[in-house]
């Protein structure tokens, strides 16, 4: 390989919405594989420290833009000063509750964002592009496992937002043979990097199940609530198929490398492909952890489904991509994750 460019005229990655939880883990990956980074993110859940800790871990800088992707001035300076030749795109609102609240902030963010991206995009002839897609576009899933081919349905407004830009990415390609999309339906990301630096820093009261599960045994929450305990699943509460955020990571390095070599629209889960439920999890927590986790039982909450795990052959087979992490990896690293940052990246 010749070394008369310098990594600083070789092509960057840019990662919409970086300093997110799955953002920030798939750069440690990017630049670990010696890739070149840049990232932009307006900072409205997420913050630049996260940033900061992500080159500690990795000994590598990130170009880091502050900046909204419907600032379409932003995008396309940004295209036209670096060579970038992929884009992952994360940035979004993502509480499918207050999505129902808020529907235009979440078609306004979502797909207004996506829009700006691609139309900066397509001026810069960046056409390599990794979509964070996710499992709500099956809607209430009619056969488990979940394959590709399932038929979508969005249940809210967060999960509609998924499916449009599924669609306008799938149109995309039909109109430009040369681009390469590839949109990674995740599952349930849980988990931190083993450094336990970096991890899921949840703004008021927890969506999630995992950080809700850590931040009782830390002590900041009396108990965990289980929403419904006579849902039709071997224990009678909600079953989901969770998956470490490293492995998630990593799958969007497959993802990037499987675009270089393609065109045209893939859509693939990522998964495990086993179904946990919420009580395994807590018993998974206690044992990895040695810490109690009080529950108690909790009316079901509207929209939720009793079920949903991936098949994630297509994963293996388009992209050579495997969740490899255990559940006690995830309960043992997310709880490093918690109590060394009781208060997420906010400096106590």
């Amino acid at each position: 390989m010749s070394h008369s460019h310098s990594a600083a005229s070789a092509p960057s990655v840019l990662v919409t919405g970086g300093a997110g939880y799955i953002g920030t883990h798939t750069m440690v990956e990017l630049l670990n594989a010696g890739h070149n980074v840049v990232c932009i993110d307006n900072f409205s859940n997420s913050s630049p420290e996260a940033v900061r800790r992500v080159e500690k871990i990795t000994g590598r800088q990130v170009t880091l833009v502050e900046g909204d992707i419907r600032d379409t001035d932003t995008l396309q300076v940004l295209l036209s000063q670096r060579p970038i030749d992929r884009v992952i795109h994360f940035a979004a609102l993502k509480a499918v509750g207050e999505s129902v609240s808020r529907p235009l902030a979440y078609y306004d963010n979502n797909i207004g964002g996506t829009l700006a991206l691609l139309a900066a995009c397509q001026q810069a002839g960046v056409r390599r592009f990794v979509f964070s897609s996710s499992a709500t576009v099956y809607g209430n899933p009619q056969a488990l496992p979940l394959t590709e081919d399932a038929p979508l349905s969005a249940v809210n407004p967060y999960g509609a937002t998924k499916l449009m830009v599924e669609r306008i990415l799938e149109d995309m390609c039909h109109a430009d043979p040369q681009f390469a999309v590839v949109s990674l339906r995740y599952f349930n990301p849980v988990g931190a990097h083993d450094s336990g630096t970096i991890g899921e820093d949840p703004r008021d009261i927890p969506n999630n199940l995992f950080p809700f599960i850590t931040q009782v045994a830390v002590g900041k929450r009396p108990h965990l609530n289980v929403f419904g305990n006579d849902w039709p699943t071997h224990d009678g509460t909600g079953v989901r198929d969770y998956i470490h955020v490293v492995d998630l990571a990593l799958g969007h390095l497959a993802a990037l490398d499987y675009s270089a070599q393609q065109s045209g629209y893939a859509a693939v889960n990522l998964g495990t492909g086993r179904g946990t439920s919420v009580l395994d999890m807590v018993h998974a927590f206690e044992h990895a952890t040695g810490q109690r986790v009080p529950h108690v039982v909790a009316p079901r909450r509207a929209g939720d489904i009793a079920a949903c795990w991936a098949d994630p052959t297509r994963a293996e087979r388009l992209l050579n991509w495997r969740a490899q992490r255990s559940l006690e990896q995830m309960c043992a690293s997310g709880w490093t994750w918690q109590q060394g940052n009781p208060d997420g990246y906010r400096r106590s």
